[in-house]
């Protein structure tokens, strides 16, 4: 499941982490939890209805059965030597064997606003092999801080394919310079901020030049020619937008021959974005 929370702030305003938890259970028995817009630290009027709570350590903790690992985008001072954050969190309760954090592209952009921007992935033991996972939040404000960060995404998934093909272990002593083995199957998932039928949508799907498979939209392959469901403002609007659909999953061809369904929850008003659930058989 990938899902961007809010801060864990529902369509009525209310903050809720345990909410947000309850409610992803309720949609689907998820092995893999990829959330985006945690946040620590970051009170009203910083954020809208949100007090200095920890949401990382609090999710994590209303999970215990799962394994958590944040990606902190954003790392700024706060009053009396603490910090404020912001990111993603990735929680499988498969065994986790590696885990990467990637930092995005920002280039500057003046009169823009932006933030930092983070990829995690972790290497996960499921049942049909291991896998990896990537998940993210990209830009929402630039167009080319967007489109960088959809170039810096390709060349993760290249840069982890190119390792899987080598298939070498230079060290094994235990020590940080141990390799470990990564798989082609490659799943990427979390909020683009960007639409189904736009150019970039399409670059995700781009053939690589000497390097690995394309990756695939399995809504397309699942569903061809039924439009995307909405993922964004579905039960409410942001200034002139009406509703959006900008959190997807992209594949590698290995990983689409044991995908079994895609689901994109409409129901919940938990955040201001909808969950989607890949199930891989």
């Amino acid at each position: 499941m990938s899902w961007n929370v809010q801060w864990c702030r529902g369509i009525d305003g209310r903050v809720d982490p345990a909410r947000i938890v309850a409610e992803a259970k309720h949609i689907a028995d998820f092995d893999i939890l990829c959330v985006q817009e945690v946040a620590d630290n970051f009170p009203a009027p910083r954020l809208a209805g949100n007090d200095e709570r920890d949401q990382f350590a609090e999710i994590a903790s209303l999970l215990p059965e799962y394994a958590a690992f944040p990606a902190i985008a954003v790392d700024q001072p706060a009053e009396g030597g603490k910090r404020r954050r912001f990111g993603n969190m990735l929680l499988s309760r498969l065994p986790v064997r590696q885990v990467y954090r990637w930092a995005l592209p920002y280039p500057a952009e003046p009169g823009t606003p932006g933030m930092p921007r983070i990829a995690i992935e972790a290497v996960v033991a499921a049942p049909c092999g291991d896998v990896r996972v990537i998940t993210h939040h990209l830009e929402w404000y630039s167009l080319a801080q967007r489109s960088a960060q959809v170039d810096a995404l390709r060349s993760i998934y290249a840069d982890g394919d190119a390792h899987a093909r080598a298939a070498e272990i230079t060290m094994n002593d235990g020590g940080p310079f141990q390799s470990l083995l990564r798989p082609r199957a490659t799943v990427i998932c979390g909020d683009f901020n960007l639409e189904h039928d736009s150019a970039l949508h399409a670059k995700m799907q781009a053939p690589f030049v000497d390097g690995p498979p394309a990756l695939a939209n399995p809504w397309d392959r699942l569903h061809p020619g039924e439009a995307y469901p909405t993922t964004f403002c579905l039960y409410n609007r942001m200034g002139d937008h009406g509703e959006l659909h900008c959190d997807f999953f992209f594949v590698s061809p290995d990983v689409m021959q044991r995908v079994e369904s895609l689901h994109i929850d409409q129901q919940t008003q938990a955040s201001d974005h909808q969950p989607i659930v890949l199930t891989l058989r």
